[in-house]
């Protein structure tokens, strides 16, 4: 008898269908010579400092070395510490009697660092020695599950990944568990979190914040000019730009008063616009991000289905490429998007047995390949999942297109001593731009100066007639609030904003966290209230942005140390480089930074002295997340944060002393909609809605 066990339910009962392994039982599945069981996620994870016998946070206990760590039951939080998850607890019993009665296991977690982890973890904690294999797959399809079991690879062939998976997780708790006591200790017990990862990327959010609010905004003045020349209208714009009204004025005036422009000089190249590669994780996210207003998570939960219902391969995947045997199958793949009507047209422009291999490159194929359709036609799906589903099959078409080729005119004339820029476009060859009909990245450009246009012919010393000029009063514009899809480019390319240009080169395609775990940073920061969503934009709270003062000339906010140490993971997984080492430095960081903290003086925020409403006897205690009477006999409480909105003291005050608030803005209710309110206070001390009346 074999043990299987997958990482969800779901994905057991798939594998289970296919072995013919149909009897049910209590946390499993056997028949056929399997018995088929799952974990529920993370099930086994890191104790907490209590484990060790360090309960409260004391300055004389940081920082604290687990040495060797402990492994528990997936733990939830209550009110007074952590206690396991019987639901848990319930599953790894089902997973202990499957791996007693059978003779070997093979491993059917996701393949990659954490479905290794996952598994790992729970065969130490239950102190299991038997003989494993690994099924290694990229999607859930049969085809893909029946080579998988046709090719199990050995056990210890994953010991680089699990050791990188086992590193990337203590090193979190290491930093995360000394750094956020540290902090919170200096802050008089105010609690802060602090995380390698989490960090680094509030910092970003911070920076670009500031940024945003101190930017001086300054008017500057163009010309724009009218012309006509072969039956064709265009338009030149001054190169120079000027700060003065009145002096750009009396150059108008003279370059009216001239009414020509000489062609000085003409430039026409052909260029060649690469079709994209496919979607990995993050540029999907990013993609939906932009495109339908998704988030990171959202768009990982709903990949994450498609995969598990079998219509896309493995999502958390850090390559746009996929491996040369492969490509043998992706003519069946637009074979079946062929039968779907909405693709027809994009396909007709593809030529069959003339396909672009660009995608294909085995060397940049990691864990995973690139994110494909698979050969099983969706149906059921909701609409964000049809929406996702179809961004990942036109993405497919597009990479498998030829370039698309454009003619680039760039035509400077002057007036007087003044240079004026034409500039023009035309596609000579669609390609790849032909799938969507998308025909330019700046199809929404406001600007009509960028707007793609064929011009006419023009030679040097040709002479252009002016029919009309216009001033422009422009404004430089502040750095742009970051979307999620812009922070997951700047996690993605973080290495990049790294002054010294020698470090710069080394770390330039490291970032912060890995695609795999960008989204739940994101949420991370949105649990702990250190930013909030904005419309489409990540505004740091009053909370975070303190955060952000505090440790921002700190380690902990090193966006370089953190890029490195994801190289350092990589080194771990392909035996580069040995765990103990990168842990003792770990633990040499890790004392810094508890030092570097432990030293801080935290102001302590101004909070007003507000009565209970149902005692009168107590003055409230005002915390991030709630609002609550001291006394345990009264026990009345506040969530400060209703439909998405946190509320600020202000709006609290007024909610306590005169039983409502101002009207509080874009709230969003359960199904989604943002609505006005005001919040009152009732008579049972509870709260509630009263909505502004029409007049």
């Amino acid at each position: 008898m074999k043990a299987i066990i997958a990482e969800k339910p779901s994905v057991a009962r798939e594998i289970a269908q296919l072995l013919g392994t149909h009897e049910k039982n209590d946390g499993y599945l056997s028949g056929n010579g399997y018995c088929v069981t799952w974990a529920l996620g993370h099930l086994i994870a890191l104790g907490m400092p209590e484990d060790y016998g360090i309960r409260g946070f004391n300055k004389a206990s940081l920082p604290i070395f687990p040495n060797p760590f402990i492994l528990t039951p997936k733990k939830l939080k209550k009110a007074n510490g952590y206690e396991p998850d019987p639901s848990a607890l319930k599953q790894l019993n089902a997973i202990k009697q499957v791996i007693s009665q059978c003779s070997s296991i093979i491993v059917a977690t996701d393949a990659g660092r954490e479905g290794e982890l996952i598994f790992r973890y729970i065969y130490h904690y239950l102190q299991c020695n038997k003989p494993f294999e690994r099924l290694w797959i990229s999607s859930l399809t049969e085809k893909a599950i029946q080579e998988g079991f046709k090719n199990l690879r050995p056990g210890d062939t994953f010991d680089g990944l699990y050791q990188a998976a086992k590193a990337r997780s203590e090193a979190d708790w290491l930093v995360g568990i000394n750094a956020t006591q540290a902090l919170t200790i200096a802050g008089n017990q105010d609690v802060y979190s602090l995380g390698r990862v989490q960090t680094p990327t509030l910092a970003l959010i911070c920076q670009r914040f500031l940024q945003h609010q101190n930017f001086t905004k300054q008017k500057y003045f163009q010309i724009l000019l009218s012309h006509r020349k072969e039956y064709t209208d265009f338009t030149s714009l001054s190169l120079l730009q000027w700060e003065e009204k009145k002096q750009a004025e009396q150059i108008q005036k003279s370059i009216e008063r001239e009414g020509r422009a000489v062609v000085e000089d003409v430039s026409i190249t052909t260029v060649q616009e690469q079709s994209p590669l496919l979607f990995d994780l993050t540029e999907l996210q990013k993609e939906a991000n932009r495109k339908l207003g998704l988030s990171a998570d959202e768009v990982l939960q709903i990949a994450q289905s498609l995969y598990e219902k079998k219509f896309i391969t493995y999502p958390r995947t850090g390559s746009k490429y996929i491996p040369e045997d492969l490509w043998a199958e992706i003519p069946e793949l637009v074979r079946i998007l062929n039968t779907n009507d909405q693709f027809k047209s994009a396909i007709s422009t593809l030529k069959f047995g003339n396909f672009n291999k660009r995608i294909v490159n085995d060397v940049k194929v990691t864990d995973h390949h690139g994110l494909l359709i698979t050969t099983k036609v969706p149906s059921a799906i909701s609409a964000t999942e049809k929406a996702i589903y179809e961004m990942i099959a036109y993405r497919l078409l597009e990479s498998l297109s030829h370039a698309c080729t454009k003619q680039v005119s760039h035509i400077i004339a002057k007036v007087h001593h003044y240079e004026f820029q034409i500039k023009g476009s035309i596609i000579l060859e669609k390609g790849w731009r032909a799938i969507k009909g998308i025909l330019s990245d700046n199809e929404n450009s406001n600007n009509k100066n960028e707007v793609l246009t064929e011009l006419p012919e023009f030679k040097i010393g040709d002479e252009l007639k002016i029919s009309k000029t216009e001033l422009l009063e422009k404004v430089t514009q502040p750095p742009k609030l970051f979307t999620e899809a812009d922070l997951l480019s700047a996690m993605e390319n973080a290495g990049r904003s790294i002054e010294n240009k020698e470090e710069q080169k080394a770390l330039s395609n490291i970032g912060i966290g890995t695609p795999a775990t960008r989204a739940s940073i994101i949420e991370t920061l949105l649990s702990r209230n250190y930013i909030i969503r904005k419309s489409k934009t990540l505004h740091p709270t009053d909370k975070g942005l303190q955060v952000y003062n505090l440790v921002k000339d700190k380690k902990i906010a090193n966006v370089q140390m953190t890029a490195e140490w994801e190289i350092a993971l990589d080194r771990i997984e392909k035996g580069e480089l040995n765990k103990d080492q990168f842990m003792n430095d770990i633990q040499t960081y890790t004392t810094e930074i508890t030092s570097e903290l432990l030293s801080l003086h935290i102001p302590q925020e101004n909070t007003p002295q507000l009565k209970c409403p149902k005692c009168q006897q107590h003055t409230l205690i005002i915390k991030d997340k709630i609002v609550k009477c001291p006394d345990e006999q009264c026990s009345w409480i506040f969530f400060r944060t209703i439909c998405g909105i946190q509320l600020s003291i202000r709006d609290i005050t007024l909610l306590l002393t005169q039983n409502k608030t101002l009207l509080i803005k874009n709230m969003k209710s359960k199904n989604g909609r943002n609505f006005d309110a005001y919040i009152v206070l009732k008579e049972d001390f509870n709260t509630g809605f009263e909505f502004r009346k029409n007049i």
